[in-house]
């Protein structure tokens, strides 16, 4: 039994088979559509070139050739490990052998006066793309709370719809908990320069409506916004109260090892839920992103099956805003040196991110070839000199065959 119908869920059925799995599988997802993928809904399925069936991990089809049990629109409620049940919001009683917590996560909310009004929202779910596009149309003034990847891709795809479009951001840089200020500069600039408002070091104070739909925004400092729709987008919480309650271990996540396995041997978690030892870095964390959840998905079919774990991957992510793709490679977290290659006036760069001499991360912006090397050097462990790198007159391809 696999809780949740995201991209570790579904990679975690699609596993099992491929390794051979015989037993039934079922899938239960609250939604009431099949699984699908997340990444797009702020960029094309936003911008209206994807429709929903093309945002399904897997064909309807599948599921009935692979003997996989979708149920759609399923909440479970109760889990009890000790005897193999999990109940559902409608009083049914579902037996497992294996569970797999694969619940994913949800927006977190805004702690603001006004946060219930009509036309705030959240960017999770198909239903919530499907409340916002009326409202990043011509003329329409968008208002975003976080500048963070969700809200600065929203923010592209409203300004090319022809929103007007305001980001606040409390931090002082957008994309401050994630990446370096080298980046955060490039992605301020970006914005600006088609048409975003960019606000930082910026408090909301109240959320303010009429009959019941905000209309406008009043900011600490005393400024009224106005305001067609908000899009909270200030990070996730991970839905780990299933498991929590059941007696699994639980730390601002599902703690499991490198076989994704929790305290309770018949029970795994995996995707955005789950916490683990992050490698190459050795630290405990949680990863958000398809990487992750596609690696765990395949730990957790290992492990059912007594099979070797699967090869590991370098965690690895990416943004597309505008005409400009980010490709993340490795975790920049606690890095000591940062070196630049490429061009960023031409919007063709990337910075790697060093510590104790071996090459942690890189952001690469629209330079797969240094995204590519880096997820490389990272997972062998390399240490290069960053100024190698940093020298844009000796080849990627010298530099690897050297070291």
């Amino acid at each position: 039994m696999i809780i949740g119908a995201g991209q570790a869920g579904v990679q975690t059925a699609a596993s099992l088979r491929l390794g051979g799995f015989k037993g039934n599988i079922t899938i239960l997802g609250d939604e009431p559509v099949l699984p699908y993928q997340r990444p797009p809904l702020s960029k094309a399925y936003l911008k209206g070139e994807m429709d929903g069936e093309r945002l399904y991990l897997k064909p309807a089809e599948w599921y009935v050739a692979q003997n996989v049990n979708v149920q759609t629109g399923k909440r479970v409620t109760s889990v009890h490990p000790e005897k193999n049940i999990a109940i559902t919001a409608d009083g049914e009683k579902l037996n497992f052998d294996y569970l797999v917590f694969a619940t994913g996560s949800r927006n977190r909310p805004l702690p603001i006066k006004g946060a219930g009004l009509q036309n705030v929202f959240g960017l999770r779910t198909l239903r919530n793309v499907d409340q916002l596009r009326p409202h990043v149309g011509t003329d329409k003034n968008l208002v975003i709370i976080g500048a963070g990847y969700i809200g600065l891709e929203t923010a592209a795809v409203a300004r090319a719809l022809g929103a007007k479009v305001t980001v606040l951001e409390l931090a002082d840089r957008v994309l401050e908990r994630v990446t370096s200020p080298i980046i955060s500069t490039f992605y301020d600039g970006l914005h600006r320069s088609h048409g975003v408002d960019i606000k930082t070091s910026t408090n909301t104070a109240k959320i303010n409506g009429k009959n019941g739909v905000v209309d406008s925004l009043t900011l600490s400092s005393g400024l009224t916004l106005p305001c067609d729709a908000l899009l909270v987008g200030i990070g996730i919480v991970p839905n780990i109260e299933l498991a929590a309650d059941a007696g699994i271990a639980c730390d601002d996540g599902i703690l499991v090892d490198e076989r994704s396995r929790t305290n309770i041997a018949h029970v795994f978690a995996a995707g955005d839920c789950a916490k683990r030892t992050i490698l190459p870095y050795g630290h405990i964390g949680r990863l958000e992103s398809v990487h992750n959840a596609i690696e765990q998905g395949k730990q957790v079919a290992a492990a059912i099956l007594g099979k070797p774990l699967p090869k590991l991957d370098c965690p690895w992510f990416w943004s597309d805003q505008y005409d400009v793709k980010l490709q993340i490679a490795g975790v920049s977290t606690g890095y000591e040196e940062q070196i630049v290659r490429g061009s960023i006036k031409d919007n063709k760069f990337a910075v790697f991110y060093f510590k104790d001499k071996k090459l942690i991360a890189a952001d690469a912006i629209n330079s797969a070839p240094e995204f590519m090397i880096a997820k490389r050097l990272i997972l062998d462990g390399t240490e290069i000199p960053p100024q190698l790198l940093g020298n844009n007159q000796c080849s990627l391809k010298e530099i690897v065959a050297h070291y």
